[in-house]
């Protein structure tokens, strides 16, 4: 696996995740616009904020994933499961470059809950 190129597409990741946080979170602010005077109007531009905040909501929680990633990189101990310390096999990591766990961790943590 080339970390650098990795670093780099996790970089890029990041960057669309931010910009794409940032976009969802200020369009259900309405920092453009104020809401429609229509009571119905206002009622479903509330549910489009609803899921404009959900969206931004879960670029972040991706975002902080990929950042972890690249702390990890950094530290170098990038691909190694947290849980049982063996490496994390590469087809995972190409599918989840942020894993924090092999496959069989994963699933095992999943069957106790």
């Amino acid at each position: 696996m080339d970390v650098e190129q990795l670093k780099q597409q996790l970089q890029q990741q990041l960057e669309t995740l931010t910009e794409r946080a940032t976009r969802a979170e200020q369009h259900a602010m309405h920092t453009g616009a104020p809401l429609p005077g229509d009571f119905a109007e206002q009622a479903t531009e509330r549910e489009n904020d609803d899921v404009l905040f959900e969206i931004s909501h879960e670029a972040e929680v991706q975002a902080q994933q990929i950042r972890q990633a690249l702390q990890r990189i950094e530290a170098g101990y990038y691909g190694e499961c947290f849980e049982c310390g063996e490496p994390i096999s590469e087809a995972r990591l190409q599918a989840l470059p942020w894993a924090l766990r092999c496959v069989s961790c994963e699933q095992h943590r999943h069957q106790q809950h």
